[in-house]
């Protein structure tokens, strides 16, 4: 377990010790502001013009369109994010270092997801001061909140468990950041493609989509199926990584 806590704190020194951590955190928070401020400024006009006729719902209104919205942002975010975890070790020829000390596969790959995951923490933690704002003037519901930043953080962790595979078999970072956007915009879109089916292939696709299983959640609604769906992506992509991982380790 130290192991894998000295890697994970490895890897996000490793993105504020480059300009990367800070763009990303700055990026994601600038594009918050601007829909939440954009949300908000909505919100009171209608409080204003409407105001006698019953109180809002700040969830419906607000938070779940204002999550929907940001979540695009790790589409573009995440695959530069990820790109460096393995790609780099290989092109910078420590991938061969870390592979022939006392580690073992699975602390390299945890050690790099709650790498990847702590910055993901440091981005939704630098949103608070808006949610608290939310509070300050008004009266929401403080569940469907929390509902919302459960679903945007599963989300992320499962984009980062996909995109970490994708870092390990290349040693390209540009290769793995456009790979893994075309993974991620597959899993955004699926559903879509699943239209043009019929009833069991739409629902199959249906089920595929990333962006589905949050849809309940930016609703206030924790469902079991969706929690599965999440972990079972994230699970995936870590094994997957491991194997990877192994693979290197046995060519080396």
């Amino acid at each position: 377990m130290s192991n894998t806590i000295a890697i994970a704190h490895k890897e996000l020194r490793s993105y504020f010790a480059s300009p990367i951590g800070l763009v990303m955190v700055g990026l994601f928070v600038l594009i918050y502001g601007f829909f939440y401020a954009v949300m908000f400024l909505n919100v009171e006009q209608q409080a204003m013009q409407f105001g006698g006729q019953g109180p809002m719902n700040l969830n419906e209104q607000l938070i779940g369109p204002l999550f929907a919205d940001v979540r695009v942002v790790l589409l573009f975010t995440l695959p530069l994010i990820t790109m460096r975890t393995y790609a780099e070790e290989k092109r910078s020829g420590t991938m061969e270092l870390l592979l022939t000390s006392p580690i073992t596969d699975m602390q390299i790959v945890f050690g790099k997801f709650l790498g990847a995951m702590g910055l993901i923490a440091v981005m939704l933690a630098a949103t608070l001061p808006h949610i608290g704002m939310l509070f300050y003037y008004a009266d929401p519901e403080w569940k469907p909140i929390l509902t919302n930043y459960l679903g945007f953080f599963l989300m992320a962790a499962s984009f980062v468990a996909v995109g970490l595979f994708i870092s390990s078999i290349t040693r390209n970072q540009i290769v793995a950041a456009m790979a893994t956007f075309a993974v991620f915009l597959l899993l955004w879109i699926v559903d879509w493609i699943g239209s043009f089916m019929g009833p069991t292939g739409q629902a199959i696709f249906e089920y595929l989509s990333i962006t589905r299983h949050f849809e309940d959640f930016a609703r206030g609604v924790i469902d079991t199926k969706h929690l599965v769906y999440y972990a079972s992506v994230i699970i995936f992509g870590l094994v997957l990584t491991m194997r990877s991982v192994e693979t290197e380790r046995w060519r080396g």
